[in-house]
């Protein structure tokens, strides 16, 4: 109890330090204006929700791999996760949202030990977009999740899984040594029961992070590199490729300041800025909840303990008419969403 509790200390004094880190934009080449200055530019500011599609839950912070770029700081480590009187508050919410897309993330979520009940349950009320997104390897840890594919399949889940490159070096670089192969293994069998083929309805999609202290590149050029490589070296057939910017929080921004690049790339950021990719970013659609059920603005104002600007912050207290009625929370990160052709979980937005 004495190590959790330490461990949680410790997690709330660094998401504060890193908070001060970003609201601080003053360098030795100058100050960054902050995204509000930038937002009001093009008369976007205050940044508030359009019609409500996606629901986002993330089921815990527990995962069997320690990533360089995780910006949930996710680990076999992290205790904290969703319980099922929690999940019985989503299922009540997730009946009755107008939200068209569920979207189960962690960590790790499988790891959740009510991970499957909830996906049952879940799957009866007919959202139209089922989503978990899993890290592949998860599949190949241990004998009880190798079934993972055909559970998938029965309940119509989309499988959105994080693919760092289409190469053995630099994935695991990214994501720590055999990632590449449980990988490349785990996705051999979600096509063996037909996910990624194809022309099927059993949708499988990979997310791509950079690497390093840069944007991504275009997303349909890096869709198509992958999929040659996968399907001239393994075989293996997936149906979109999500790229992702990597966001100046949590493990992420540990790792630009301790490389001596945040500046650099905070500045990459706000020169790539576009006010388009505003209009789109995924704040103004999603609804994030947190392990313990609060509510926020995104996933990524999850990790810096930004909820909502409402009344409303609790799934126990839910309300979605009165959630649509507040302002977004931004602070400088939010430049990483709407960077070149914007960025959101579900890829580029301009």
């Amino acid at each position: 109890m004495k190590k959790s509790l330490k461990a949680r200390n410790n997690n709330i004094a660094n998401t504060q330090r890193q908070i001060e880190i970003l609201s601080n934009g003053i360098f030795k080449n100058g100050e960054l204006p902050t995204f509000a200055e930038k937002i009001s530019e093009t008369k976007q500011f205050p940044l508030r929700p359009k019609k409500l599609e996606v629901l986002q839950i993330n089921l815990g912070y527990m995962c069997n791999q320690v990533c360089e770029h995780c910006h949930v700081d996710a680990g076999p480590d992290r205790k904290e996760i969703m319980t099922k009187e929690t999940m019985m508050q989503c299922l009540e919410v997730i009946k009755k949202t107008a939200a068209h897309t569920l979207d189960l993330t962690g960590g790790a979520p499988e790891m959740n030990p009510d991970f499957r009940w909830f996906v049952q349950e879940a799957s009866k009320v007919g959202i139209k977009d089922f989503i978990v997104r899993s890290n592949l390897t998860i599949i190949k840890a241990n004998k009880k999740y190798h079934d993972l594919p055909e559970f998938f399949k029965k309940h119509k889940v989309h499988v959105v899984s994080s693919m760092p490159h289409y190469t053995k070096g630099k994935t695991d670089k990214q994501r720590g040594d055999g990632v590449f192969d449980k990988s490349i293994a785990a996705l051999k069998l979600l096509n063996e029961v037909g996910y990624g083929m194809p022309n099927s309805d059993l949708k499988l999609d990979l997310v791509y992070n950079p690497s390093g202290a840069f944007l991504p590149g275009n997303q349909k050029a890096l869709e198509n590199d992958f999929k040659k490589a996968l399907k001239e070296d393994f075989e293996i057939e997936f149906h979109n490729l999500f790229a992702i910017t990597n966001l100046p929080i949590s493990r992420f921004l540990d790792y630009l300041i301790a490389s001596d690049n945040y500046e650099d790339y905070m500045t990459a950021l706000v020169d790539a800025y576009n006010p388009v990719a505003v209009q789109n970013v995924m704040c103004t659609n999603t609804i994030s909840l947190s392990w313990d059920g609060f509510l926020y603005d995104c996933d990524f104002n999850q990790m810096l303990n930004l909820k909502v600007a409402s009344k409303i912050q609790h799934i126990s207290d839910y309300n979605e008419n009165e959630l649509q009625n507040r302002n977004i929370i931004i602070n400088q990160h939010c430049y990483g969403c709407s960077a070149g052709a914007g960025s959101s979980c579900q890829g580029v937005v301009a």
